[in-house]
C-alpha cells in the first residue's frame, strides 16, 4: 500500500510515551489548552511571569482534565511542581538555548517536548537536544513552531523541515499550528507526528484538528495492529474517512444527475463504471477485481438512490468534501 507521505520509512523514529499517549506511532494526537477535549494537554506558566505558585496553578489544571499533562516553567524553582503534577515538560523555542534550564528539565526523568526558536536553525534545535542526552533523557519529541519574518513580524512554518528532523534525529516531530486549525491538514500531511494548537484555542479549532487527523491518519499513516482493540481502532478511522468520501460522491453523483439527457438508474454508463472499477484496480492491487466490482456497484446504486431522494427533496447542496 502506497500512502501520501509513505509512512513505512517515517515510522523508522522512535515513539515517546507521555502518559496514556503515544508520540511518534500510528496515532496523531492533537496538543492544546485544557478546556479543549484534547488528546494531550499543555499549560505555560511563563505566562504568569512567576506571580503565582506553580503547584497551586497545575493543582487547577489536574482537576480541570485527566489527559496527560504537558507543563512549560517559568524557571528552574517550577520543576518540583511539575515533577509531582505532569507527565512531561516543555521546553519553549524564546527559551531553548538557556542550556542550564534545559539541562535542568532534562534531569526532571520526564519526556520533553522542545520547540524551535523563530530565529534557531536546525544545527541550534538539536544542540539542545544533546543537552537533554546528556542528562541521559532520550524521550525526546521536537516541535517545529516556524521562523518569524523579519518584515511584518509573521511566523511562518517549514513543513519540509518535518521529515528532515525526523530523520536526521530518529525522534518524533509535531507541528506547533498557533489557532489555524486549518493548517492541521497540511502538517499532517507532511509527516508531522501530532498537532499542537495554541493553549487558549477555542474547543471549536480543536475539534476540527481532531477531526482532520482522524481524516488523515488513514491516507498518510499505515497501521499494522497486532491486537482486535487495534484493528477496530484503525478501522474507524478508515470508515471516518469513508464517510466523508461517500457523502462528497453522493453529492457529486447528485449533480451530475442534472447534466445527464437521461438520469437515475437508465441513465448508467456500463463502460465509465467499468473504468473506474480498473482505476482502482490499480490502487488497490491486492483486492480482487470482481470484489472491487461489487464493492462499486453498491456505491453507485445508494448513490444514485441518494440522488433520487435529494431531487424530491428539492434540496440541492453544492458537492463539499467535510475535511
Amino acid at each position: 500500500m502506497t500512502t501520501l507521505a509513505d509512512p513505512s520509512p517515517s515510522l523508522r523514529h522512535r515513539e515517546v510515551r507521555i502518559g496514556a499517549q503515544r508520540i511518534g506511532g500510528t496515532r496523531l494526537p492533537v496538543l492544546a489548552g485544557p478546556r479543549s477535549g484534547s488528546d494531550v494537554v499543555h499549560v505555560s506558566l511563563r505566562r504568569l511571569h512567576g506571580a503565582a505558585a506553580a503547584h497551586d496553578q497545575l493543582e487547577r489544571v489536574r482537576d480541570l482534565t485527566a489527559a496527560p499533562l504537558l507543563v512549560e516553567p517559568f524557571s528552574a524553582d517550577d520543576l518540583p511542581a511539575i515533577r509531582h503534577y505532569a507527565d512531561g515538560v516543555v521546553v519553549g523555542g524564546a527559551w531553548m538555548q538557556d542550556f542550564r534550564l534545559v539541562a535542568a528539565v532534562g534531569r526532571l526523568g520526564l519526556p520533553v517536548v522542545l520547540h524551535r526558536g523563530h530565529h534557531c536553525t536546525v544545527d541550534e534545535w538539536l544542540s539542545a537536544v544533546e543537552y537533554l542526552h546528556a542528562e541521559d533523557n532520550g524521550d525526546i519529541v521536537l516541535c517545529e513552531s516556524g521562523s518569524r519574518r523579519l518584515v511584518g513580524g509573521r511566523t511562518t512554518l517549514d513543513l519540509a523541515l518535518v521529515r528532515e528532523v525526523q530523520d536526521s534525529s530518529g525522534l518524533p516531530v509535531v507541528v506547533d499550528v498557533g489557532g489555524t486549525s486549518w493548517l492541521a491538514g497540511a502538517a499532517i500531511a507532511a509527516g508531522a507526528d501530532g498537532v499542537w494548537l495554541a493553549e487558549d484555542a477555542p474547543a471549536a479549532e480543536v475539534d476540527a484538528a481532531l477531526e482532520a487527523t482522524t481524516m488523515l491518519t488513514p491516507v498518510v499513516r499505515q497501521v499494522n495492529p497486532r491486537s482486535v482493540a487495534g484493528c477496530r481502532e484503525a478501522i474507524d478511522r478508515v470508515d471516518a474517512a469513508l464517510a466523508s468520501l461517500l457523502e462528497y460522491r453522493v453529492a457529486l453523483a447528485t449533480e451530475v444527475q442534472r447534466h445527464k439527457p437521461v438520469a437515475g438508474h437508465a441513465g448508467r454508463d456500463r463502460r465509465r463504471e467499468s473504468q473506474i472499477v480498473r482505476e482502482m484496480g490499480h490502487r488497490a492491487p491486492s483486492v480482487d477485481r470482481a470484489h472491487l466490482a461489487r464493492i462499486m456497484e453498491a456505491v453507485i446504486v445508494a448513490g444514485l438512490d441518494a440522488a433520487a431522494a435529494a431531487e424530491v427533496a428539492n434540496a440541492p447542496e453544492p458537492p463539499v468534501w467535510r475535511l
